[in-house]
């Protein structure tokens, strides 16, 4: 690999060179070239030399999230967002990798948020967008990163400017007096498109944060979508910066029904079916 313009080479190019060096310096370069090219040893570090927003927090958003993966900054990856958030609690936020042949994990972060990372969303058999709100604390640069089946990231992102506080504050329902019945009930609806179903579903929770003062954190951390036979559609793991009553929209392949489960960090379990129009 490339690294900060330092080629490093592994297996040792001493071990190969041997064998070719003495056929003459054409067939030298030829065969250094190509094993480069096997190896994966030529390959730049992209994520580190080009962020087209600027970010200073990308580099540590690139280790820490994508596992320092090989990034590309791709156009195809669209996130729909306002510029200015209203309601720091609220941001509505969509994010849309279709134009990607095949993804296998998408992952949403804020990074200047003191917790940066918002849902990780497994399509599965579901298309490659997902819409949801979450909590934002400050103006900040706002990163969606689809995984492809080579293991290539592509990120797409924007700017997203606030008032900020939404991560500090405490749930709005948690302080009426009938919150803990309300608690994990699903509301949610599925209608037939052209090419498939969409699913809108409202989870009532909190999704404290741990950041208000004496407020635990308290959020639901997993999501799976099931169809009638009991095959995952689609898997989201959700984090604490998600808005309080969570709002999710996905697109799904055509069935009749679907089962939600959810588990909340406390062990709370959530399930529902929903019918199809």
């Amino acid at each position: 690999m490339v690294k900060c313009g330092i080629l490093s080479l592994s297996p040792p190019l001493g071990v190969i060179m041997p064998e070719i060096i003495g056929r003459g310096p054409g067939v030298a370069l030829v065969a250094l070239l190509a094993w480069l090219h096997a190896s994966g040893a030529w390959a730049l570090d992209r994520p580190t030399a080009v962020n087209p927003l600027k970010s200073s927090m990308w580099t540590e958003m690139h280790q820490r999230l994508l596992q320092s993966g090989n990034v590309i900054f791709d156009d195809k990856v669209r996130i729909t967002a306002p510029q200015s958030a209203e309601n720091s609690l609220n941001v509505p936020v969509k994010v849309d990798a279709t134009a990607l042949p095949r993804v296998r994990r998408i992952v949403v972060f804020a990074d200047f948020n003191p917790i940066p990372k918002i849902l990780e969303f497994e399509p599965i058999d579901a298309k490659a967008a997902i819409s949801f709100n979450f909590k934002v604390q400050q103006a900040t640069p706002l990163h969606a990163a689809a995984l492809d089946e080579e293991g290539v990231w592509h990120v797409g992102g924007m700017l997203l400017d606030a008032a900020g506080g939404g991560c500090t504050q405490p749930s709005v329902g948690s302080a009426g007096e009938d919150w803990a019945r309300q608690l994990g009930k699903v509301t949610a609806r599925v209608w037939s498109g052209p090419d498939g179903q969409r699913l809108r579903l409202r989870i009532m929770h909190p999704m404290d944060t741990g950041l208000a003062a004496a407020i635990p954190e308290f959020y639901i951390e997993r999501l799976e979508v099931t169809d009638e036979r009991g095959k995952t559609l689609a898997l989201l793991h959700l984090y604490e910066p998600v808005a309080e009553n969570p709002i999710l929209t996905l697109d799904l392949p055509g069935t009749q029904s679907v089962a939600l489960s959810a588990r909340d960090n406390n062990g709370n379990l959530v399930s529902a079916r929903v019918s199809g129009d």
